[in-house]
């Protein structure tokens, strides 16, 4: 195994080629910094995230991308091929693949890990954080948000989950003893790239069934079909679903909102013609998210797992319209505005004023838009 000092100079990160704008360039004050996207892995026990990763460490696909693994699957080569210890931490044992990836595996949700592998930045153009096949997504990914010293190194890219597609329907449908929502369901509540694998195990009915089921739950995900793990490597990396605009433009929303109240939990789509002000779209998340003090027609308390939305925010008929995206997991959200040469802005300005999908339970859209319209209008 090849042995890193920390003294080494950092090189460029490595250009893979892509057509696409470097999204590992963020513009903050002017100034270009180079960061690394990190996308988390995640899916219930037997899904494939075994036989994902494998794919990606041993395939050759000339990109350079670091691995971070939770747990070990069954015929796992990185099981074989890793001298895993019983003590220390884990986190410091790196191995370097033949075809230039690297990875490591760890005891903990893999932050050490990541803060370790940034010494070695220049390395590698990617980093994938598997979690445990019950682990839930949502605080793994809000710590990108919370460790700034972190975040100025790395960006969070976006959550992959994959979905067993033979056995899957039976997890989302778990009845916990206590009441809660499973495991299976937060972890597609949390996507933002649902891979149904092992598709050829069920007919097309089945399939359809399932996508149809996940698409209630979590109607902005992206949906891509496999089997044993194999994808295009470019549908799931270097996305930017948190931090780009163009990922986020209002067509990638759904339009479609039950009214109905439903207590599963499902995708609400909330859309206004108003002007708000950052003053109004803090008091409306904190609220939401923080005090916790909105309930539905039956008196339940909203349970937001997860917000997306771009906003214009009110501005002088002189002045540019000013679009924020707005991301929140759990009772952790980031505003961050649009750039201009991220997007069209033109395409933008056609859209309602404020967009909003939440994703969670006892979700009513009636109560959501209410909640707001008592910010603009309190009389």
């Amino acid at each position: 195994m090849e042995n890193f000092d920390d003294s080494d100079v950092i090189p460029d990160l490595v250009d893979i080629g892509d057509d696409r704008p470097p999204i590992s360039s963020l513009v903050i004050e002017n100034t270009i910094v180079k960061t690394v996207p990190v996308t988390i892995v995640t899916g219930f026990l037997g899904a494939g995230k075994t036989t994902f990763l494998n794919f990606i460490l041993t395939e050759q696909h000339e990109k350079k991308i670091a691995v971070i693994l939770n747990e070990f699957g069954e015929g796992s080569v990185l099981e074989k091929s890793l001298a895993v210890g019983t003590q220390g931490d884990l986190y410091e044992e790196w191995l370097e693949l033949r075809n230039g990836c690297l990875c490591c595996s760890v005891k903990d949700n893999g932050v050490k890990a990541i803060e370790n592998l940034m010494k070695k930045k220049g390395k590698f153009d990617y980093i994938l954080l598997e979690t445990t096949g019950l682990a839930d997504p949502g605080p793994i990914a809000s710590l990108f948000w919370l460790d700034s010293e972190l975040c100025s190194d790395i960006h969070l890219d976006g959550v992959i989950t994959l979905v067993d597609a033979k056995h899957g329907l039976r997890q989302i449908n778990e009845v916990k003893p206590d009441g809660s929502v499973n495991e299976a369901t937060r972890q597609i509540a949390l996507a933002d790239v649902i891979l149904l694998n092992k598709e050829d195990l069920v007919i097309a009915e089945e399939l359809s069934e399932l996508k149809n089921h996940i698409q209630t739950i979590n109607s902005e995900a992206t949906f891509i079909t496999t089997h044993h793990g194999r994808v295009n490597l470019n549908e799931v990396l270097d996305l930017g679903l948190y931090y780009q605009a163009t990922n986020l433009s209002p067509s990638k929303f759904s339009n479609s909102s039950e009214s109905h109240l439903d207590l599963s939990v499902r995708s609400v789509t909330l859309e206004l013609n108003e002007r708000l002000t950052p003053e109004i779209v803090d008091t409306y998340l904190q609220r939401l998210l923080w005090e916790k003090d909105v309930v539905n027609s039956l008196g339940l308390t909203l349970e937001i797992f997860r917000i997306k939305g771009i906003v214009r925010y009110s501005q002088p008929e002189s002045v540019q319209p000013s679009f924020v995206i707005i991301q929140a997991v759990y009772d952790t959200y980031d505003t961050m505005p649009v750039k201009p040469e991220a997007t069209n802005t033109a395409d933008l300005s056609s859209q309602p004023d404020v967009r909003f999908v939440f994703i969670g339970r006892h979700l009513e859209l009636a109560v959501l838009k209410n909640a707001l319209l008592q910010l603009l209008r309190p009389d």
